[in-house]
């Protein structure tokens, strides 16, 4: 505007300041000597103030008023209750669909069938019947033991060398398929070992997607990891269907796996920072019942389908859907606040509040009172020329607020020139907690998956002689079922205690099971076969099972916890980062079962053992962690950093807290360190984060 005056008044051959504000060279020394003879008067002073030099990029740092983004931002936009935040969550919830259901494919298209050698009179032998005995087995009983793993492939007791010598068989799948990749490139007998590495090959995808996307996340963004993601898993999911061997399909699924985490990592990291701190815990479990209905409808689809390479193709071609995503949804705004990006944070905040239909004027904190947006009725010729033209008729015009008569400036525009400061994780290292408390999470996530493959071996294990029909559905809606029994455990139990607390209380349930499992059993076992003991195997079997129930119940809880609190604590700056250590984790924990089954379950005890003196660990160092319930999530490592451990108990009300307040922990010199920490915090808060009275 002041640029247009310019030209108006002094015509169109005077040449314009450079794009710094400095004059040309030729006109350089005459104005310097006009400002010195006259001071300017009227409308050339007016216009002189109109175009000050621009000021240099803020040094130190960043106000805290735009690091509080769940105070002094998300309310601004109108917090959850804006209908574009409730459609942006939305749509983080309908891809959890299509992620159930390539997390629990391998249970279909790896399935081991019962198979019998092909005789002369077309009948042949049934290797698998249940009515024959162990030593002709040649099925297995595959159902999904792992919470998000394909499940593993029981080894028999002794191979049938007759049917292994077969030129060819028939294969009959209990899982629904006429044909899975098992049955059409013949991986029994010697080539079995080829079904426990494709299973291999999307865990392992899963890890390294988990590692590295969740650095890329930090650096590049949420958005643009979920659409290229997106894009990937497109072509590597379905050239899975047209693969040609065996080796191909497990080259195929580890870019799967990979592009899969991308997208998993990516929703939730975003789904976490779009919600206020009352709200996290429930929306983050919604979107674990979307994917647990991809697991009970997984069944349904695979008799639908009848053939694995239909199967993966339906599997995969919903995540089309995820393409529009480029068009609707947008860069997380935290992280843009976070890493100082506040050009586009700065769009992004004016296009959300036009969505919204909310008013910035209502900016009580300050962080943009030099914008708002007001509907103003436009004649009807200028209403088809103005692209901001809303549905109900109305202009939404932007205006400055010294139109009005006020001359404040937000603190967003204070800070638009200051330069993005991205974060990598690695910086973790640097720090004095931060870095504990992810370990221990990851710790607890290892633990929490990898028992959960002991307790279901345990638990599956008395089942054998059933039918194999029913034992494959029973088994894997019994799994189905026990996960989500722990997910609707989890709500009230982490609504009451809170995320440490109901970690905790879970952690102590797996411990108690894992123990009891190995000591009470073995303990049963001996007495039963005393004479006199009136115990049968039944009994054990019984105490097994229900102890196994527990175990699975609550390590199931323990691993998606653990999780969810990486999420919470981590700071949005290395949020990605955090989330990719914990969820990797959970994949080598997952990574077990399928190693045990290759290896014939040796050494299948001691791997219980192992686990269960982990969780003893886990149970101490979940003591040490902070407690996120109803806090603002950290934006800045400084901030994550302030997340100290608070009491398990909170205090009785009247009582004085034992801590010193921030204020006097800064004349200790071993904490000058932390200074920055503490300037963005209320002098009446204590070190463990409570309210001193």
């Amino acid at each position: 505007m002041a640029i247009d005056r310019r030209q108006e008044e002094g015509g169109e051959g005077r040449q314009l300041p450079e794009e710094n504000g400095s004059l040309p060279p030729g006109e350089a020394v005459p104005a310097a000597a006009a400002a010195t003879a006259a001071p300017p008067a009227g409308d050339l002073a007016a216009e002189i103030q109109s175009l000050p030099p621009p000021p240099p990029p803020p040094t130190g740092s960043c106000s805290p008023l735009l690091l509080d983004y769940d105070g002094s931002v998300l309310p601004l936009l109108g917090g959850l209750g804006g209908g574009h935040q409730r459609t942006l969550v939305l749509l983080t919830w309908i891809p959890a669909l299509f992620i159930g259901f390539s997390q629990f494919s391998d249970s279909f298209l790896l399935d081991q069938p019962t198979y019998w050698c092909k005789g002369t009179d077309g009948r042949g032998n049934w290797t698998g019947h249940p009515h024959l005995p162990a030593s002709g087995l040649s099925a297995s009983h595959n159902y999904s033991r792992g919470m998000l793993a394909a499940p593993e492939l029981p080894t028999p007791a002794a191979k049938n060398t007759s049917q292994c010598q077969c030129s060819e068989r028939h294969y009959l799948i209990t899982a629904g398929l006429e044909q899975n990749v098992v049955s059409k490139w013949d991986l029994v007998c010697d080539s079995a070992w080829k079904v426990h590495i494709a299973k291999f090959s999307l865990l392992v995808g899963l890890i390294f997607g988990y590692l590295i996307t969740g650095c890329i996340a930090d650096w590049v963004g949420r958005r643009p990891v979920l659409l290229f993601s997106v894009l990937f898993i497109l072509i590597f999911g379905l050239s899975v269907a047209l693969s040609v061997n065996v080796t191909m399909f497990s080259t195929l699924r580890f870019f799967e796996g990979f592009c899969l985490a991308g997208i998993i990592l990516s929703l939730y990291a975003l789904r976490i920072e779009l919600c206020p701190p009352g709200h996290r815990f429930m929306i983050t479990m919604v979107a674990s019942f979307v994917a647990m209905a991809g697991q009970f409808l997984m069944p349904g689809l695979a008799a639908l389908c009848r053939d694995w390479q239909i199967l993966q193709a339906v599997i995969i071609c919903p995540f089309l859907l995820m393409l529009l995503y480029w068009f609707i949804f947008p860069e997380s705004l935290r992280w843009l606040m976070a890493t100082q990006q506040f050009e586009a944070a700065k769009k992004l905040i004016l296009h959300l509040t036009h969505k919204n239909r909310t008013n910035t004027e209502c900016d009580i904190k300050g962080v943009m009172p030099g914008h708002r947006w007001s509907p103003t009725a436009l004649p009807e010729s200028e209403e088809n020329n103005n692209p901001s033209r809303s549905s109900n008729g109305l202009a939404i015009r932007e205006f400055q607020m010294g139109d009005v008569g006020s001359s404040q400036t937000g603190e967003l525009e204070k800070e638009l020139s200051r330069r993005p400061k991205k974060v990598c994780i690695i910086k973790v290292v640097e720090t004095r907690k931060l870095w504990k408390n992810i370990v221990v999470l990851c710790i607890n996530s290892l633990t929490g998956y990898g028992i959960h493959h002991c307790f279901a071996k345990s638990m599956m294990g008395h089942e054998v002689q059933q039918s194999l029909t029913d034992n494959f559905y029973a088994d894997y809606y019994t799994m189905a079922g026990i996960t989500l029994a722990s997910c609707l455990a989890m709500c009230p139990v982490v609504g009451f205690l809170g995320r440490r607390g109901g970690l905790l209380l879970f952690m102590i349930l797996t411990a108690l099971a894992s123990l009891l499992q190995l000591g009470l059993l073995n303990l049963i076992g001996k007495y039963s076969q005393l004479p006199d003991s009136g115990m049968s195997d039944s009994v054990k079997d019984k105490f097994s099972t229900a102890f196994s129930i527990v175990g699975m119940f609550s390590s199931h809880a323990v691993g998606s916890l653990s999780v969810f609190f990486c999420a919470e604590i981590t700071p949005t700056v290395i949020r990605g980062g955090g989330l990719g250590l914990v969820q990797a984790s959970a994949g080598f924990g997952m990574l077990t079962a399928p190693i045990m089954e290759l290896h014939n379950q040796k050494g299948y005890f001691l791997h219980h053992v192992i686990f269960a003196c982990c969780t003893l660990i886990c149970i101490i160092c979940i003591l040490l962690l902070p407690e996120s319930k109803n806090q603002n999530l950290p934006e800045n490592i400084p901030d994550g950093e302030h997340y100290t451990r608070q009491p398990l108990l909170p205090h009785k009300k009247g009582e004085q807290p034992l801590l010193l307040t921030n204020s006097e922990l800064k004349h200790y010199s071993g904490l000058h360190d932390s200074a920055a920490v503490s300037d963005g915090v209320a002098e009446n808060v204590t070190a463990n984060g409570m309210k001193a009275m």
